[in-house]
């Protein structure tokens, strides 16, 4: 159903977007998106950089000590 939309309909639907929401609603809106993009951006790098930080957490043994191990 939407595999030939095309260039026509896109910039159809466009306008009936344009019509009901108004060019501020959609300016404004088109920014929120833009900063929540950045925000998601910035916390993907910072969760990577986090763990190439510390690369020592993910390796250590927290298994727990038995009377066989302490003899």
């Amino acid at each position: 159903m939407l595999n030939n939309i095309g260039l026509p309909g896109i910039l159809l639907i466009a306008i009936v977007v344009l019509v009901l929401f108004g060019r501020g609603k959609i300016s404004s809106l088109m920014g929120e998106v833009g900063k929540g993009i950045t925000s998601f951006k910035k916390g993907i790098s910072e969760g990577q950089k986090e763990l190439d930080d510390d690369p020592s957490e993910t390796a250590k043994d927290v298994t727990p000590e038995t009377d066989k191990d302490k003899v």
